[in-house]
């Protein structure tokens, strides 16, 4: 039996860190974005290595290695769900800007 990919969360324990679940989603949006770049990045470089300097269709046939770590990162947990856990495991370091204080009507 797979893991059920999408899991019902508390948004309370969302907004619980910032006090604010849209400040949470963002944080959590952000960390998203990071991690599928560097996936994607990684996940290319190894694929460039199949890469073929010739364009002719005829030569152009499925490489088992390429389906294979084609399938390993499919596989892979999303990374909305990677970081979401580590911000609900408080594995991700984020501050808040300060509220300036408007000292100029006094």
């Amino acid at each position: 039996m797979s893991k059920a990919s999408i899991i019902t969360r508390d948004v309370e324990n969302i907004a619980e860190p910032t006090g604010n679940v849209y400040q949470s989603v963002a944080i959590i949006s952000k960390r998203a974005r990071q991690l599928s770049t560097k996936v994607r990045e990684e996940l290319s470089s190894k694929l460039a290595e199949f890469a073929s300097t010739v364009d002719n269709l005829e030569e152009v046939f499925e490489n088992r290695e390429q389906i294979e770590i084609s399938k390993f990162y499919e596989r892979m947990p999303k990374p909305t769900a990677v970081a979401t856990e580590e911000f609900l495991n408080e594995e991700i370091r984020f501050r808040m800007p300060e509220e300036e204080e408007d000292t100029s009507l006094d």
